[in-house]
């Protein structure tokens, strides 16, 4: 099975997002270089964000997200985002009326059940788990193996905690990854078990 790992960029103070659900300054870092991070080429880092995010993305299998996550994006249109093969998305409800059954998406109740289909799709390659309630869900119930952030030097002062509404203490060992980039610090830890 692959690693299980809670990811996104977060504000110096823990949030992924403002309280109007607005990431501001938070994805910046992914404009502010001069080094293409994917074919595109709307998304430019600093040569060391690149060398540590690109190899990251190519091992990402799967991606669980909540429903809410889901519903702000619109569904990514029904194309997984940045190349991931398949999308868990966690929710109670039933697929959008009108969603293409063919599209690589995969509505599942519950975390375990989330992490158990996205573990089942992604092989030996990451699961990669959203930040934010979900995550923090996923985070509680004893499955991420990896929490990975990009902090960014902004202060929300509220919003939408990274960690969602976890109300108890896990430890994670010390980062054995720290890279600064331009307007961003890559870090990443490993949950202890």
């Amino acid at each position: 099975m692959g690693t299980v790992v809670m990811y996104s960029s977060v504000s110096v103070d823990g949030f992924v997002a403002d309280g109007n659900d607005q990431p501001g300054p938070l994805f910046d870092w992914l404009s502010s270089g001069d080094v293409p991070l994917d074919a595109s080429g709307a998304l430019t880092v600093s040569q060391a964000s690149y060398d540590y995010v690109r190899p990251y993305w190519d091992q990402i299998g799967v991606t669980v997200v909540g429903r809410h996550v889901f519903d702000l994006t619109d569904g990514w249109d029904g194309t997984p985002p940045s190349g991931v093969d398949h999308v868990v998305v966690v929710t109670h409800r039933p697929e959008p009326e009108g969603w293409d059954p063919e599209a690589p998406f995969h509505f599942v109740d519950g975390v375990e059940a989330a992490v158990a289909t996205a573990q089942a799709l992604a092989g030996d390659r990451i699961v990669e788990v959203a930040a934010g309630d979900v995550g923090g869900q996923v985070l509680a119930a004893g499955l991420v193996d990896e929490v990975r952030m990009d902090v960014v030097p902004v202060v929300f002062g509220s919003g939408k905690r990274y960690f969602g509404s976890v109300d108890a203490q896990h430890l994670l060992t010390d980062p054995d990854v720290v890279i600064q980039g331009d307007r961003v610090l890559h870090l990443r830890y490993r949950v202890r078990r």
